[in-house]
């Protein structure tokens, strides 16, 4: 299915996890993909094997952002879609009663400061286009209460909500529709680094999971290249919540 056939889709974070998988996902669909991320051989790899192009960016950078739209812009001609994914979960983001503040800052920086800045400089290309689709990465932790705290994280991703929700309102009849992909655990190299040392807090998120699994990345790739088309043509300021039950469930069967 070519839902996404010739638009230019823009990734950040594109080399590893959900991003990748979401690089491979808009190629299958005829996008051109611009693959940003900040570590050369992820970034190079992935952009190669979808055939499309690597920007290496610093997406806390006013000037890196700026220069991703504008090299998407003059190379393919559009920025049709956003996918405002890159983001960190460092373990010594933990209690607010352990996290200092400068873990507090860096996942700031990164998971909220960073999607402010790609919408801030996709929309107006957008604007002049007259449509375009924004996906920012926000996680089921915006809105619902996490056993395993991280708090600089979850505070983050409601910070990506919300805006998502602001933005998605006020640019709805220019065209432009805004939504927060709200994964559940997946099964990416950063869970899998969260995990690695501590198998119990991996049971205890695991556990409330009803359909008893993490997602993989391919599942979630799929609803951001549904978001990114026109099957979503009435969908803006939404929670896009793909989290296997989690935010359903009171209890989860055994």
């Amino acid at each position: 299915m070519q839902r996404l056939q010739d638009r230019v889709a823009v990734i950040t974070g594109a080399g590893s996890g959900i991003g990748l998988a979401t690089a491979r996902r808009f190629a299958e669909e005829g996008a051109k993909v611009v693959c940003v991320d900040i570590d050369d051989e992820a970034g190079t790899k992935a952009a190669n094997e979808v055939g499309g192009l690597y920007v290496k960016a610093d997406v806390t950078s006013e000037d890196d952002v700026v220069r991703i739209y504008r090299t998407a812009y003059d190379t393919y001609g559009s920025v049709d879609i956003a996918f405002n994914n890159a983001g960190i979960s460092p373990p010594d983001d933990d209690s607010i009663l352990e996290t200092g503040i400068d873990a507090w800052r860096r996942v700031q920086e990164v998971n909220l400061t960073s999607v402010y800045l790609c919408c801030k400089h996709a929309i107006p290309y957008m604007r002049r286009q007259g449509k375009g689709s924004i996906i920012n990465t926000a996680s089921f932790v915006a809105v619902m209460g996490s056993a395993t705290s991280q708090i600089s994280y979850t505070a983050s991703k409601g910070g990506v909500l919300a805006m998502s929700r602001e933005l998605g309102v006020q640019f709805a009849r220019e065209g432009i529709r805004v939504n927060a992909l709200c994964p559940g655990p997946v099964n990416t190299p950063l869970l899998q680094e969260l995990f690695a040392k501590d198998q119990e807090r991996a049971q205890r998120r695991l556990v409330h999971v009803p359909m008893g699994r993490f997602a993989e990345a391919t599942e979630i790739a799929a609803a951001v290249a549904f978001l990114a088309s026109d099957d979503s043509s009435f969908i803006t300021g939404s929670e896009f919540l793909v989290d296997g039950g989690i935010s359903g469930a009171y209890v989860t069967p055994l």
